[in-house]
């Protein structure tokens, strides 16, 4: 008998099951549903990732992952500590990639494109494959993805350990073995490790636990469409139940159904299928299906109280290396939060409504965003529960704890935009198709049924499709008319509900969301300080000296213990052309932070010196007279200003005596 449809309608689900109609989305190989993603983001995170010059958090990078490692763990026990893993890091790979802006990104470019392939993973398994697909693609035209992606911080790199931590877990629960419980262990204390702000989304785990625990995973984590009976290798290995046995004599039997890359299916996964011959019900030939003539599906025992407790205690258990490793940090950045984060202010209501565009860097796309977020968990109701405790959980604990100490700082939440996009994937696939009848010519007459032949003994009828699949009618034996008219694609296969409507529907939602977000975008690539309206050009003020330095030359700084790091970035443009830093008297490494030391006596120190470079914060018309202190007084009494360069953010100044 013919295949029906041909070779480009067929697709296997999950469960191995082949399945019959309009080619879509399921239909094309597991790994394109994450790997386009994945590579879009690397091309878009790639674009002009070396035109912004290193803004003052990436020049706190390179200053700490240059130095040597006794250095970098005496800085850690001083400040930054939370940051520290990140730091060693970067240690490594700038020893063998350079200190260029493009070198100190490209670890971030590299984890945001993993982190967009494992979204699109989460969503297909989570959702379905449409919705994992547009996930990963809307997650890849974002401007916050671009942002952060092109920043040597660690929240590229906590972003995808957010994903496949959470992944991981999914796939623990279902499936439960010590190797995915092992690799969710390490992927939480490798969390903890790089972004302390990121275990919040334990919280989330934790509901799904809980939840799990109790009812099962069905409907929180098991796939759309599917039950646990559906899913060949979901049962977990139980000694009182040879059909979950793992030694191969109590294995079920099984059959195959046609693909080469389906799995097996144990025949006694099926439901029960009628012979038209003998007015008799077939059943499963398993042992322990029922062997009467009745339709209703076999009930699978079930040791809930067991699954119960497995759930759980792997869960805690996982959790005990993160809190080995992440304790003792957590505990010496909590000593540094006054040095650390004195610039934060306490977090108010309006920093909420505030927060989709601040942490999508674009007010538009971030309210873009979560209106089709909050449509994705009205249209999955409970399966959204994961997705969305991820996101909700996180921003309310975050902006709990920054009520009452400085904390909050949007950009602590990247981690949360993935599970945002799952929700917003879910929306744009999650429509129905009704399909439409087959149409009949008018001059055809109703053919007379044929009578039926009795189905093979290992016949399958096709399971109940997944919510993103068209619904499926009742098992028929395929008959040569049959194939025919499926082999015609009909207008529901090629309207815009069809399921490549929806894909191309979808597809259109992410381009508008990347349109939406092209300002953002191009401004993002020429500086990275917030607000964009207050860049700080290093870079610029670092030629002005480079052209303009003599042999003898000495360079001087004000405000010397702030945040800008005016010290930082000429060092970085610099290099070994820097002029003599004639001030100090340690060094940020001496020190072991990040401003360095500078003398009691200033006019001492400049003594014997004709030329002075003041690179002054902010645009001075007067550079000298900003100048506060002993310092200015030494530099007013002793030196004349020959010449002012204002640029953005900061200004140059040549003072002779």
């Amino acid at each position: 008998m013919g295949e029906l449809g041909g070779e480009r309608e067929r697709a296997c689900d999950a469960a191995g099951v082949r399945r019959f109609g309009p080619a879509s989305v399921r239909a094309l190989p597991g790994w394109a549903v994450w790997v386009t993603p994945g590579l879009l983001t690397l091309v878009v995170t790639l674009a002009g990732i070396g035109h912004a010059q290193p803004w003052r958090d990436e020049l706190a990078t390179w200053s700490a992952a240059t130095r040597p490692l006794s250095d970098l763990a005496r800085m850690t026990r001083t400040i930054d500590a939370a940051t520290g893993p990140y730091y060693l890091l970067m240690h490594g790979w700038t020893a063998i990639a350079g200190t260029s802006p493009t070198a100190l990104r490209l670890p971030s470019a590299l984890a945001m494109a993993v982190a967009a392939a494992l979204t699109a993973r989460l969503g297909a398994v989570l959702v379905g494959r449409r919705a994992g697909l547009l996930a990963g693609l809307l997650f890849a035209v974002l401007p916050v993805t671009s942002r952060y992606g092109q920043e040597a911080r660690p929240y590229a790199l906590a972003t995808l350990l957010a994903v496949l931590a959470t992944l991981l877990l999914v796939e623990a629960l279902r499936r439960p073995t010590w190797r995915r419980w092992a690799g969710y262990a390490a992927a939480v204390a490798a969390l903890g490790l790089l972004h302390l702000v990121a275990l919040t989304l334990l919280a989330a785990h934790a509901v799904v636990v809980l939840l799990t625990a109790a009812h099962g995973p069905a409907g929180v984590v098991d796939p759309p469409g599917q039950s646990r009976a559906q899913m060949p290798d979901a049962s977990r290995p139980r000694r009182r139940h040879l059909w979950r046995s793992t030694q191969p004599r109590d294995r079920t039997r099984v059959e195959h159904h046609g693909c080469h890359d389906a799995p097996q299916t144990p025949t006694a996964f099926h439901p029960a299928t009628r012979s038209n011959a003998g007015g008799t019900p077939r059943v499963s030939p398993h042992p322990g299906s029922r062997e009467h003539g009745t339709d209703a599906p076999e009930a699978e025992p079930q040791n809930v109280t067991g699954e119960a407790r497995e759930a759980l205690a792997g869960w805690l258990l996982a959790l005990v290396p993160a809190v080995v490793l992440v304790t003792p940090l957590a505990l010496v950045a909590r000593g540094q939060r006054g040095r650390q984060l004195d610039w934060v202010d306490p977090a108010r209501l309006p920093d909420l409504a505030a927060l989709p565009g601040a942490l999508a860097q674009s007010g538009v796309v971030g309210g873009f965003v979560l209106a089709l977020a909050a449509l994705g968990v009205a249209r999955l109701g409970r399966r959204a529960l994961l997705p969305a405790a991820a996101v909700l959980l996180p921003v309310l604990l975050m902006f709990a704890a920054g009520t009452m100490v400085p904390l909050w700082v949007t950009r602590y939440l990247v981690f949360t935009v993935p599970f945002a996009c799952v929700l917003a994937g879910a929306a744009l696939a999650a429509a129905r198709v009704t399909p439409a009848p087959a149409r009949t010519p008018a001059t055809a007459t109703p053919a007379e049924p044929a009578p039926a032949e009795p189905a093979p003994a290992e016949a399958t009828p096709a399971e109940p499709a997944p919510a993103e699949a068209t619904p499926a009618g009742p098992a028929r034996t395929a008959t040569p008319a049959a194939a025919g008219r499926t082999a015609a694609p009909t207008e529901a296969e090629q309207g815009p509900t069809s399921p490549r409507g929806r894909v191309a529907a979808g597809i259109a939602v992410v381009v508008l969301a990347g349109l939406l977000g092209l300002p953002d975008q191009a401004a993002l690539r020429r500086t990275h300080e917030w607000p964009r309206s207050a860049p700080v050009d290093y870079a610029g003020a670092a030629g002005i000296i480079r052209a303009g330095r003599r042999p003898g030359d000495a360079i001087v700084y004000s405000p010397r213990d702030g945040w800008l790091f005016p010290d930082l970035g000429m060092a970085y443009h610099l290099g070994s052309r820097l002029p003599r830093d004639v001030l100090v008297v340690r060094d940020q490494r001496q020190d072991a932070s990040l401003w360095a030391v500078e003398c009691d006596d200033p006019a001492r120190c400049l003594a014997g010196v004709d030329r002075v470079w003041l690179v002054v914060t902010g645009r001075r018309a007067d550079p000298l007279a900003a100048v506060p202190g002993a310092k200015g007084d030494a530099l007013r009494a002793g030196y004349t200003v020959r010449q002012v360069w204002p640029r953005p953010g900061i200004t140059v100044a040549l003072l002779v005596r």
